[in-house]
């Protein structure tokens, strides 16, 4: 029988496989399959129609098989099938697919997932776009698809490209999130410091900090670049 820890809740109908190891608090919903010599970590989350395969890793934190980050989803019966000897590292988040894209989403053999990036709110991150490792995004900005993000992306800005290139400030998302004229004439300001004013990196947190004062409106979103940049560790894209 598979080896369950006594504080996990695993649904009598799931399927697991002898050699099957279930780690402290996991939580394996009844549509799961897991094959042989597969490891579930502590406070993983396994739900929905998935199928795991044989001696994969996934690591404490680890969400799987929920519902598709897409509003278009209307509790369709879709699939997740994940394949043999994968090793899924920590606050890894896999979704069942959706109807409009074939119905499963699949991940093969043989992979190494990894996650630690931090994200701030509202942030759009485009398709098959990498996140290095360790790398800080800001609230409010967008990376377009298929980007290389391997430095700190300030908030507000708009970046793409491998290598990324920092393109703008994401105005269409600003707009959508109820930010008046001023507040986008101070993103626009920032974004100008930053990028477009020859000056130093400590020239420019120094030039953003003041517009608190000279624009009092937008003074939270001056906050928020400035503990932003002061916080950053591997450079800023530009």
């Amino acid at each position: 029988m598979a080896s369950i820890h006594p504080t996990a809740i695993v649904d009598s109908q799931a399927e697991l496989a002898g050699s099957v190891s279930v780690g402290p608090y996991a939580v394996i919903g009844a549509h799961v399959r897991v094959g042989e010599g597969t490891t579930i970590g502590a406070h993983c989350v396994i739900e929905g129609h998935t199928a795991i395969g044989r001696d994969n890793r996934v690591f404490q934190f680890t969400s799987i098989g929920a519902e598709p980050q897409d509003k278009k989803y209307a509790g369709e019966p879709t699939e997740l099938r994940i394949g043999d000897r994968n090793t899924i590292r920590e606050f890894c988040t896999f979704n069942i697919g959706t109807v409009q894209d074939g119905g499963v989403t699949r991940i093969g053999d043989d992979n190494w997932i990894m996650g630690h990036v931090h994200l701030g709110d509202h942030v759009f991150i485009g398709g098959l776009t990498g996140v290095h490792q360790f790398v800080k995004i800001g609230a409010h900005a967008m990376a377009g698809f298929s980007s290389a993000v391997t430095q700190d992306v300030p908030p507000f800005m708009t970046v793409d490209g491998n290598p990324l290139e920092v393109r703008g400030f994401n105005v269409v998302g600003l707009r959508r999130r109820g930010f008046d004229a001023e507040r986008l004439a101070a993103v626009k300001q920032m974004h100008r410091l930053l990028y477009r004013s020859g000056l130093t990196f400590e020239e420019s947190r120094t030039a953003i900090a003041a517009l608190a004062d000279e624009m009092p409106h937008a003074a939270a979103d001056v906050a928020l670049m400035s503990v932003f940049l002061a916080q950053a560790t591997r450079g800023i894209a530009r």
